[in-house]
């Protein structure tokens, strides 16, 4: 039996409150809104890091930072420039891909890399538009076309889905199988001023009622679009997304084109979430010092269609996390995999039927960023940030928008634990060489690989400092 076509696309920086489908009134999303009408919607998949590189590469290879060693987003080695050497960050790693190419898939990437040396086909991959570095301006953006450094005229978005395009058109009559990344970079910054007029308008009397207006959070960095008009950067933003769905309209038409939607499964999500207000915070993780956990930050869209294998309108309730991720696109490819470091399991059986595995207050979903680590039940959620705090603590059944901190009210042997579950699990799917704990990771990018020993002087930029703690 021949395997299915496997589409992902992947959003950057797109929190799941973002999509028409999940009751933002403000969005234009009626792809993704149509993709979650007519496919299964995971209510509550999280990212396993609110920053963009390591929460790819842990899509990619299934494994948690603390063991893959991405732990911030990459600053340097992505390209050979004035002395700068490129790194593959990911060399001893296999991903789905590797597999996949393996057993006879043909994989393009189209878009967003950044795991380091931009210009080396990886993991599998035959097709390779990426762009050099991991994002920036939407128009004339740096990228890698058939091996050669190219500055793309154009909205980089929409040559995105039009290289994206060709790949299936190249598909077509084809024998193999066929495994598609289209990367976008959208609604990442920079919103000013870079987005086509078609986009904006779109939003020209939104009044955004889907973005808090907060008081600034004291641990907010200084991030500087918080300081431009809060409607324009906002429109920028939005405008970003509907750009990205107009392009998911443009591949899922291609494939229907093609008589080819009936065997590609079509998968969507983010790599992180996206505060645009919320908490007082404009940013991800890293929007803030020290990193925060906020479910705006690391609960992220995931969509799945494929007409008539997917039923119409599921939507799962249970915990599901990126790590989970690596093991469900093998399952669905009818693959193994040796690995036992990887903590994820498949939820395949549930995207194609709805039918869950047990969900009760043992499903647990955990994430880390740096020295920062969360668990999270469908009750509580437990963030502890090494050495010494501040921790936090949250009741998502009466405080689901995260409000209330708790960890100075709550029982000392809930604390105790949530923290065994948290330091148990992260004991056996992390190493000591890439312990976020003792890496002094900054959320400003990261400029070296581990060694054997460990992270070198100078593998992460400098940062902020800490600012003071947030009263509850």
């Amino acid at each position: 039996m021949r395997r299915p076509n496997i589409v992902f696309i992947l959003a950057d920086d797109m929190g799941f409150w973002t999509l028409g489908s999940e009751g933002n009134r403000d969005a234009v999303t009626p792809n993704l809104d149509n993709m979650t009408r007519n496919g299964c919607t995971a209510e509550n998949f999280f990212c396993s890091s609110p920053v963009c590189s390591p929460a790819r590469a842990t899509l990619l290879t299934g494994r948690m930072p603390s063991m893959h060693g991405i732990l911030d987003w990459i600053l340097q080695g992505n390209m050979e420039n004035e002395g700068e050497k490129p790194i593959e960050y990911l060399e001893e790693f296999k991903g789905y891909t590797d597999y996949l190419s393996e057993a006879g898939y043909v994989c393009g990437v189209s878009g967003k890399w950044h795991l380091g040396d931009s210009e080396k086909r990886q993991k599998g991959f035959s097709h390779w538009y990426v762009h050099q570095s991991g994002g920036g301006n939407y128009y004339d953006a740096p990228m890698i076309r058939e091996g050669k450094r190219v500055r793309e005229p154009g909205y980089v978005t929409e040559l995105i889905t039009q290289d994206a395009v060709r790949f299936l058109r190249e598909r077509e009559g084809k024998d193999e199988p066929f495994y598609l990344s289209v990367n976008f970079t959208a609604p990442h910054t920079p919103w000013i001023h870079n987005h086509p007029q078609k986009y904006l308008d779109l939003y020209r009397d939104c009044a955004f009622t889907s973005c808090p207006v907060e008081k600034r959070h004291p641990w907010q960095i200084d991030f500087s679009e918080f300081n431009h008009d809060r409607k324009e950067m906002l429109k920028g933003y939005f405008a970003a997304t509907s750009a990205l769905d107009f392009g998911v309209g443009e591949i899922r038409e291609e494939l229907r084109r093609l008589n080819l939607d009936r065997d590609t499964l079509i998968l969507f999500s983010s790599d992180n979430g996206f505060n645009c207000g919320h908490h007082g915070i404009w940013g991800k993780g890293n929007g803030t010092s020290p990193f925060n956990m906020y479910d705006t930050s690391v609960k992220v869209p995931f969509i799945a269609c494929m007409p008539g294998k997917i039923r119409p309108g599921i939507r799962l309730k249970g915990l599901y996390s990126a790590y989970d991720f690596f093991p469900t696109i093998m399952e669905i490819a009818g693959l193994a995999y040796k690995e036992k470091d990887i903590p994820g399991k498949s939820f395949a059986k549930a995207i194609f039927t709805g039918e869950e595995r047990e969900i009760n207050d043992c499903v647990v979903v955990y994430s880390e960023y740096g020295a920062v680590r969360m668990v999270r039940q469908r009750e509580w959620k437990y963030i502890r940030r090494y050495p010494e705090g501040p921790d936090e603590l949250y009741n998502l059944k009466t405080d689901p928008g995260e409000m209330l901190n708790m960890i100075d009210k709550a029982a000392p042997e809930l604390i105790e634990l949530l923290n065994k579950r948290l330091e148990s699990w992260f004991s056996e799917y992390a190493r000591p060489e890439t312990d976020g704990r003792q890496a002094n990771v900054t959320g400003a990018g990261q400029n070296k690989k581990h060694t054997a020993s460990g992270f070198e002087p100078g593998s992460f930029q400098m940062g902020y400092e800490t600012l003071p703690v947030r009263q509850a």
